[in-house]
């Protein structure tokens, strides 16, 4: 594991769109603006929506652009170096300000909102302001019911900073410290996993994986249990107090998805994708020249494959070509985000782990995005630049057709930019690699890109399934009861159960030596129930590509309409004029189909013609 320069070393982004620096002294006055207006809005609109909504909303979306740019800023800098005091400090000063002003002077615009009559509604919507933000207004009455009174709703609010989120936040700061010593050479997690995953050695990946689990035992993994504890018993209190049904309620409606829907979903995961999985893995195991596979062998590359670093501006020019081939439209918005530096690459000690994409409405209903990545220089992180970017596209569409309220998609909707981008980028690489004559490196393609999809589909819903338990759902996924306080022995236990769901038996595909306590570093598990909105995303995208082939030139333009919804849709409305539907039982078996199934019986063809048994 030696330091390996890849180019991304200088792609840094620039936040002077927003402020200088932590010192900057317009941060201070602009959260000195934000409670003035929060005041302000309380006295001028308090009581008073049934004749003053159109004005309400556009001041509200002036603060919500400016909350933007101040906590934007802050959540981009902790980034870079999450243990940063100053940083921290900032965060925690503003945090405890802006909850206290926006709980006592905000609280009150939903709660009134929701509970305005029909009839008061359908006459506010000749305001046009109003009426272009019905999609956003009809989607808070979906939570009437739930609302508290103001005054609960206001000390919640409040509250905030210092509830079970905040555990999360110290989580990701242990996080990034973690150490993993491996031969002499002292790495972060992030770059310990990257090397589990692309060494090519089976001894050295055991040992390693074994040395990792050695790295979360003890303290990290003490407090990563008492941090789900935080979060699940927090989640119960809201469920109950609120009155849901169940802890899923809550981002089920957010999705705008059916409780139904949902189940459907992991229910075809689970008997469809799950046997395509196995497939894949005896696929594998036969290249691997191993009878069964370790936990540590899951991601490993093809012994053929080539592991040459991509360089960063290799990485990027790949990828800005393959969105070419689909949609001027998008590359140009990646062109105009590298040259404005929206992108900070380098994997460096105390960075945040992972890559993500943040975009959001700045003042002057101004959108703007921002990625951030650790590039190492695999092929994994090629595609990673090319999803975080599909985010990217996304997230400046919706911000400019929606504004502020609406731009957000919900989150099962919030992957497929991302997933489609990756796809794009696949198949680009594809149709290259055809064209050569390349079976060999097709093939390793073909396996990298099918590992991928079934790390977002088959280990995101196996994610899900665990946090179900852990969030009171039976053994049989049939009934929901109050959540109990588990050991991390106990949370390993229940961690090992759902991942013997999906991946057999022990013996079967794999040996779970040292995959026990894999389940601490998932920080994803302090956002209870987002991690299924990955797998949603994937296979409604798999949905949607296949139909391209049958739409035609038609395609890009009703896909960029589907971006710029924003959060204005509900999933049956997005994808009905690609002629799908959600609701449709078959919709996620097909998707797993056409894509997963597809892909692996690609490869078990390509393996067959190089002579491989299995």
């Amino acid at each position: 594991m030696t330091n390996i320069s890849t180019g991304a070393e200088t792609v840094r982004w620039d936040l002077g769109l927003m402020y200088l620096s932590i010192n900057d002294p317009q941060i201070d006055a602009d959260v000195a603006t934000l409670v003035e207006i929060a005041k302000r809005f309380n006295v001028l609109y308090k009581g008073r929506l049934s004749s003053t909504l159109g004005q309400a909303i556009s001041d509200r979306s002036e603060i919500e652009m400016l909350n933007n740019k101040v906590s934007g800023y802050l959540f981009l800098l902790q980034s870079l170096n999450v243990a940063e005091p100053a940083v921290k400090s900032k965060i925690a000063e503003i945090d405890k300000t802006l909850s206290r002003e926006f709980g006592d002077n905000l609280t009150f615009f939903q709660i009134e909102l929701v509970a305005l009559g029909e009839s008061i509604l359908d006459n506010l919507y000749s305001d046009p302001v109003v009426a272009r933000h019905r999609p956003w207004i009809e989607f808070c009455r979906l939570f009437k019911p739930y609302y508290l009174s103001e005054p609960v709703e206001s000390a919640i609010a409040k509250r905030s900073p210092f509830g079970a989120s905040s555990w999360g936040d110290f989580f990701d700061e242990l996080e990034a410290d973690l150490v993993v010593e491996f031969r002499d050479e002292k790495k972060s997690l992030t770059e310990a996993l990257h090397f589990l995953n692309e060494s090519k050695n089976a001894d050295e990946r055991a040992e390693l994986l074994k040395i990792i689990s050695g790295s979360l035992m003890g303290s990290f993994a003490k407090y990563a249990a008492q941090t789900l504890y935080m979060i699940v018993g927090s989640k119960a209190v809201e469920t109950r107090e609120r009155g849901y049904n169940h802890p899923m309620e809550l981002q089920n409606k957010s999705n705008r998805v059916s409780d139904e829907v949902v189940d459907a979903l992991h229910n075809s995961v689970r008997d469809v994708g799950g046997p395509i999985a196995k497939r894949f893995y005896r696929l594998k195991a036969a290249h691997l020249g191993l009878k069964n596979l370790k936990w540590s062998d899951r991601n490993a590359p093809m012994p053929f494959v080539d592991t040459t670093v991509v360089p960063f501006q290799e990485a990027m020019a790949t990828v800005l070509e393959a969105y070419q081939s689909f949609s001027p439209t998008l590359a140009g918005l990646i062109r105009k985000s590298i040259d404005q530096k929206r992108i900070d690459a380098p994997a460096e000690k105390g960075r945040r782990g992972g890559a993500y994409n943040y975009s959001f409405v700045l003042p002057g209903n101004v959108p703007t995005s921002f990625t951030f990545l650790n590039y190492l220089g695999s092929n994994k992180d090629v595609m990673t630049l090319a999803h975080e970017l599909g985010h990217g596209v996304h997230g400046l569409l919706a911000g400019e057709a929606q504004g502020p309220l609406m731009y957000q998609a919900p989150t099962a909707y919030a992957e497929t930019a991302s997933v489609f981008g990756e796809m794009t980028t696949f198949n680009f690489l594809k149709k290259q690699l055809i064209e050569k004559g390349d079976k060999k490196s097709l093939l390793a393609l073909m396996m990298a890109i099918i590992d991928d999809a079934i790390n977002t589909v088959i280990r995101q819903i196996g994610f899900s399934n665990f946090e179900r338990r852990l969030h009171g759902m039976d053994i049989s996924y049939q009934k929901w009861s109050e959540p109990k306080k588990y050991s991390v022995e106990e949370i390993s236990a229940i961690w090992l159960e759902t991942l013997k769901e999906f991946y057999g038996k022990e013996g079967e595909i794999f040996t779970y030596d040292n995959a026990d306590l894999l389940w601490s570093y998932v920080s994803h598990f302090h956002r209870p129930f987002y991690v299924y909105g990955y797998a949603f995303g994937q296979l409604l995208t798999q949905s949607l590509y296949a139909q391209q082939p049958h739409i035609g030139e038609r395609f890009e333009s009703l896909y960029l309409d589907l971006l710029r919804s924003g959060g204005t849709k509900n999933a049956m409305e997005l994808i009905e004029p690609f002629g799908l539907d959600p609701r449709n039982p078959q919709f996620w078996s097909d998707g797993i189909d056409v894509g997963l199934g597809a892909m692996v019986q690609e490869a078990e063809k390509l393996s067959r013609e190089m002579g491989v048994k299995f």
